[in-house]
């Protein structure tokens, strides 16, 4: 019998925030690997029918990590995460912008800063993520653009992908 594990996803308006805690039945070493390596990050990191590809990963303080989402028809969504702060298995922060193909941001689409915690229990490691945004309208941009809906489907594949390791 499958275990039914936690996720929860909150937009609050007040604060300008998204927090997701979603719960993997994997060690806390897999699920840092696939928050931090780009060849499992490519394996989930895009709501289907899209697909992640990385064009360049450093994941150390003060790296990054430029990526598209390609949709099935080859259109390609440019993104990326500024590494700010990492303290290995624990947990990282980074700046997440929306980008050209060479990583120079979009002025005219919101920045995401992201907090992304990892703990553990004995059979299960959780996932605590929050993204601030500087006002109510960047929040409402990415809410209105798919942001909740689209992180959903795309912590299910890392679900899946886990599951698929795990066995």
């Amino acid at each position: 019998m499958k275990t039914k594990l936690a996720f929860d996803f909150i937009v609050n308006k007040e604060a300008n925030t998204m927090t997701i805690k979603k719960e993997f039945a994997a060690a806390r070493q897999q699920v840092w690997d696939c928050f931090t390596k780009s060849e499992l990050l490519d394996q989930w990191f895009a709501p289907e029918p899209y697909k992640a590809k990385t064009k360049h990963m450093d994941f150390s303080e003060g790296g990054n990590w430029l990526f598209a989402m390609i949709s099935p028809e080859g259109e390609e969504h440019w993104s990326r995460f500024d590494f700010q702060r990492i303290q290995r298995l624990e947990h990282y922060t980074a700046a997440d912008y929306f980008c050209d193909e060479n990583g120079k941001p979009n002025p005219d689409l919101p920045q995401g800063n992201w907090k992304v915690n990892f703990s553990n229990s004995a059979d299960t490691t959780e996932v605590d993520i929050l993204i601030s945004y500087s006002s109510l309208e960047d929040l409402e941009v990415v809410v209105q653009m798919g942001m909740q809906e689209g992180l959903t489907q795309t912590l299910e594949q890392l679900e899946a992908l886990l599951e698929k390791s795990v066995k």
